[in-house]
Formats: C-alpha cells, sequence, structure tokens
C-alpha cells in the first residue's frame, strides 16, 4: 500500500502512472522489473475494463453459444467443476464464477452457492455448467436432481435458470433441452 501510494504520488496519480515508461517505474525503490512489469500489466487491464462496453460481452442465445465459451477449457479438467454464467437481461455474460470442484453431486451442492454471486451481481439469468471428466456427458439422476433444486430456487429467488450443461470430451448435454429438471 505505501509503494503504491508513492507511486501514484510520483507519477500524478494513475494516468500518470499509465504513461510513465517502464524504466522511470523500476527505477523506484522497493521495485524491481516483475513489480513493475505486474503494475503495469494490472493498470492495463484496468484501462481495456474501463472500455469494455456491455455490447462486447458475449450473448446466449443458445445451448451452443454456451457450451461453445467453456467446453474447450472445461472438457480438458480432470477433477468435475461447476460454473454458473452469470447473464444481465438480455442474455449477455457479466461473469462466469466457478462454485464448486471436485465431485459435484446432490447432497453437496448448496444451492444458495449457486446464486449468491448471481443475487450480488444483480444477473437476470444464469446458466449452470460442470464437467463429466469420464468424457462421457449424460446427466447422471444426481445432475438431474440438483437441476431440479437450482430451478426452483432460480424462482423463489427471480433469477431464471436457462440451463444446465453437462460438458464432455468434444461434446455436451443441455438438461433443458432434454427435458431433465426443467418444469
Amino acid at each position: 500500500v505505501e509503494v503504491g501510494q508513492r507511486l501514484l504520488n510520483k507519477f500524478g496519480g494513475l494516468t500518470g502512472l499509465h504513461r510513465a515508461p517502464l524504466i522511470d517505474i523500476k527505477k523506484q525503490h522497493g521495485l524491481g522489473d516483475a513489480k513493475a512489469a505486474q503494475i503495469k500489466a494490472a493498470i492495463e487491464l484496468g484501462r481495456r475494463l474501463t472500455l469494455e462496453s456491455p455490447e462486447e460481452r458475449p450473448a446466449i442465445n443458445s445451448p451452443a453459444d454456451a457450451a461453445a465459451l467453456v467446453s474447450y477449457e472445461m472438457s480438458a479438467l480432470e477433477q468435475e467443476h461447476l460454473r454458473v454464467m452469470l447473464l444481465d437481461r438480455r442474455n449477455r455474460v457479466l461473469e462466469t464464477v466457478e462454485v464448486y470442484k471436485g465431485s459435484v453431486n446432490s447432497s453437496q451442492v448448496r444451492v444458495g452457492e449457486l446464486f449468491k454471486e448471481a443475487v450480488r451481481k444483480n444477473a437476470s439469468a444464469i446458466i449452470v455448467v460442470h464437467n463429466h471428466p469420464s468424457g462421457d456427458p449424460t446427466p447422471s439422476p444426481d445432475d438431474v436432481a440438483v437441476t431440479r433444486a437450482i430451478v426452483q430456487a432460480g424462482k423463489l429467488l427471480d433469477v431464471e435458470v436457462l440451463d444446465h450443461l453437462v460438458i464432455g470430451e468434444g461434446k455436451w448435454v443441455s438438461l433443458k433441452e432434454k427435458g431433465l429438471g426443467f418444469v
């Protein structure tokens, strides 16, 4: 915190720090090459975030759209991961949040955990996504039971559950399209 304040004072705020050459930042007491590069990278990420408009976020118009965003990475995971895609009222992705890692079954999933960030970020809808490390995306009875509980909770919280996708190796299944867990 002290180093950060010193840098802001020295360079006249974030804009000055952003414009400062890396070599000038490295010259400051207590900063090496790596730390100076991290500071510049963090400022650049912040700048890009402020430029990102809602129109630039991907919109989900089908289960295939959602699967396309996550299937490449999730199909390669060696453990089961459960994530929630948070969507705005136009079904644009606000964020994808990892909720569970490891075995995901109905006795372990706390439905409230899936909605915590959705409520905090004022998401209008969510899509639940998890992978099957076996590569077979066939939904298990636990997957269907969890989906049913998630859909019911979504109705109570006024956060629509658009789908629950199971990602396998090179393929995926939409529980909603299969009529599993959605009433």
